[in-house]
C-alpha cells in the first residue's frame, strides 16, 4: 500500500547573497537531514550536493543571489528532505553540456552538477537562457 504524500513539518528559506551563505545552507540541510532520520552518508550526501548548488547561485546568478527552500518530505512510509536551488540568472543555455563531467565555462573541474546528481536519490533541474535556474534535490531515509 502506498502512502499518499504528507505535508512537511517544517520549510525554511535561505537567502543566498554570497559565499557567507553557503554556510547557513549547510547547517539548515544537516538540521532537516537529521530531523527526517537520514543516516550519516545520506546527510552527508545531501549536504555536499547542496552545498554545490548554493555555490553555483552564488558564482553564477545575477550578483550571487537565489533562494534555497529547505523542507522534510514523507512519501512511501519513507521521510526525507527536498530542498529547491532557485535562481534568476542567466540560466544554463546547454544543459546537456552542464551535465557532462568534465565540462566547465570557467576553468574548473566540471563535476559540479553532474555530481551533485549522482549524490542524490533524486534531481531535477528547470533551466533556459535568460531565465534562471532551479534546481529540486531529494534524499531519501533507508
Amino acid at each position: 500500500m502506498s502512502l499518499a504524500a504528507e505535508a512537511p513539518a517544517t520549510m525554511v528559506v535561505v537567502q543566498i547573497g554570497g559565499e557567507a551563505d553557503l554556510l547557513r545552507v549547510r547547517s539548515t540541510l544537516r538540521a532537516e537531514a537529521h530531523h527526517a532520520g537520514l543516516g550519516l552518508t545520506a546527510t552527508t550526501k545531501l549536504v555536499t550536493a547542496g552545498s554545490e548548488l548554493a555555490r553555483n547561485i552564488s558564482r553564477y546568478a545575477v550578483h550571487g543571489q537565489g533562494t534555497v527552500r529547505i523542507e522534510r518530505t514523507a512519501a512511501d512510509g519513507r521521510q526525507g528532505v527536498r530542498a529547491e536551488f532557485s535562481d534568476a540568472g542567466p540560466g544554463i543555455a546547454d544543459l546537456d553540456d552542464a551535465m557532462r563531467d568534465g565540462f566547465s565555462t570557467v576553468g574548473s573541474l566540471g563535476l559540479g552538477l553532474p555530481g551533485s546528481r549522482r549524490l542524490v536519490d533524486d534531481f531535477s533541474i528547470d533551466t533556459g537562457p535568460g531565465r534562471g535556474t532551479t534546481v529540486v534535490i531529494t534524499q531519501w531515509n533507508r
